[in-house]
């Protein structure tokens, strides 16, 4: 199967509130070699402040957020889109990507009324090069160099590893440039630690690592955290009804026995708890799962003797009762979850229904005028708020007064909010974000922090 490299450069961190500046891609073969490849820089959306932090990573000088022979948002989005459906299917891969890049691409998808799951449909299925690396400093030990930061931990930042592992970088943080340091770094991990490259391939869909658990009495669990791996030997004990990508494992240190006949609420507790015989992970998000074989000599579940493990994994593969009260107490972990006031942070509430669909396929074959006036025909509230500004980014003139007036103030209040808290970066914090910066500058960002200053000077002034 064919993969699809690929990075983002952003206005900040915040997923749900920032956006995609630079979106870059590599189509290569199943032996990973360039097949094609994808550049696009996109203009900055007229409601999102960039963080100063961001972009003197990025190196984006302000007068190219607004460069006018750069595409809008929209149109960067469709285009997009279009080139990843054209590259489909694949196995679209990056660094970090699940849990950063993925999400902006959903949010840009769903913000611009496209289907948001693009790179696990269409035949498509998705994939992390951090997490391999991840697995193979913890079961292939010594065989990548890992530098260590100025705390004295160890870093797995792009930009740092693949240099450390002989790649030379040339600007990095540029999203082609990572997308190639990318590709290094798997080369890497398939031609070093072949057996972490192919079991990373048994989890590249919740679909894969339901079917590999599903066959393997035990097996071998490794979460990060903070730069450090911890691994257990583990059965498969459970999975959320309501969201098929939660699964929950047993640890085999553990007697199931003294777990088997609790309730789901008594469960539920378990999850929360510091000592965890039963813990959870996500099966779409590159899971790090091994052999039994492949068990890190530093587990406990290995001072049990193999043949009470085996009697544990058994009981557990046995007690489907017990696993759906385990799905169950999954699924209690969110009951009481309020739904988030912005739109944005609404994506995961449930797919549009069938007409939906057929009027967001429409939207983007039409001329903005029918555009617009598809937007009284679609039921979804979040799909109509999006399309009110898509209409406002995109064509304001077609929109009537109130309309208008009522995004001007919403858009103003996005940027000028003040004295609460919200989940985006403001002027006032953007601002103040640059003056620490700039008491910190060296020489060669002096230009830089200076033409930031007058943007978000420029910025305010526009919205008043």
């Amino acid at each position: 199967m064919p993969y699809i490299f690929y990075d983002t450069e952003t206005s900040g961190l915040e997923t749900a509130f920032d956006q995609i500046l630079q979106f870059a891609a590599i189509k290569t073969d199943d032996d990973l070699n360039e097949v094609d490849n994808f550049n696009v820089r996109v203009r900055l959306l007229p409601h999102v402040v960039p963080s100063p932090q961001a972009l003197v990573v990025n190196r984006v000088a302000p007068k190219l957020l607004t460069d006018q022979t750069l595409p809008t948002h929209y149109e960067a989005i469709c285009e997009i889109r279009n080139k990843l459906l054209e590259w489909s299917p694949a196995i679209v891969i990056g660094y970090n990507s699940i849990g950063f890049d993925e999400e902006l691409l959903r949010q840009a998808f769903f913000q611009t009324l496209h289907p948001a799951y693009l790179t696990n449909t269409e035949g498509n299925k998705r994939s992390d090069v951090l997490p391999m690396v991840y697995a193979t400093c913890a079961y292939e030990p010594n065989t990548l160099s890992v530098p260590i930061n100025e705390k004295g931990n160890p870093s797995f930042r792009l930009d740092q590893i693949a240099p450390a592992n002989g790649y030379n970088f040339i600007n990095a943080h540029e999203a082609m440039a990572d997308v190639r340091a990318t590709i290094y770094m798997a080369r890497l991990i398939r031609e070093r630690a072949p057996e972490v490259w192919t079991s990373a391939h048994h989890t590249n869909s919740r679909n894969d690592v339901k079917n590999y658990i599903a066959n393997q009495s035990a097996f071998a669990l490794t979460q990060y955290y903070f730069g450090k791996p911890y691994s257990w030997l583990v059965s498969e004990c459970g999975q959320n009804p309501e969201n098929k990508a939660e699964f929950a494992v047993f640890d085999l240190f553990y007697d199931p026995d003294d777990y088997l006949s609790l309730s789901s609420e008594e469960l539920l507790k378990i999850f929360n708890a510091k000592e965890k015989p039963i813990r959870r992970f996500r099966g779409n998000a590159q899971p790090i799962i091994m052999p039994e074989n492949k068990t890190p000599p530093e587990v406990k579940a290995l001072s049990i003797s193999p043949e009470e493990r085996s009697r544990r994994a058994a009981v557990v593969q046995g007690a489907s009762d017990f696993k759906m009260r385990v799905g169950q107490a999954l699924a209690l972990r969110y009951a009481d979850r309020e739904p988030s006031p912005y739109v944005e942070k609404r994506i995961y509430e449930g797919f549009p229904s069938s007409s939906d669909q057929i009027l967001m396929r429409e939207f983007h074959e039409v001329d903005w005028t029918k555009r617009r006036q598809l937007i009284d025909q679609i039921a979804d509230p979040r799909l109509k708020e999006l399309a009110w500004r898509l209409v406002y980014f995109e064509r304001p003139e077609l929109l009537p007064p109130d309309k208008v007036n009522d995004l001007r103030k919403w858009h103003a209040e996005r940027v000028l909010i003040d004295g609460e808290a919200v989940p985006w970066t403001t002027l006032r914090e953007a601002t103040k974000e640059l003056d620490t910066l700039m008491a910190d500058k060296t020489q060669g960002e002096v230009k830089l922090f200076d033409g930031l200053k007058t943007y978000y000077s420029g910025f305010s002034e526009a919205l008043q």
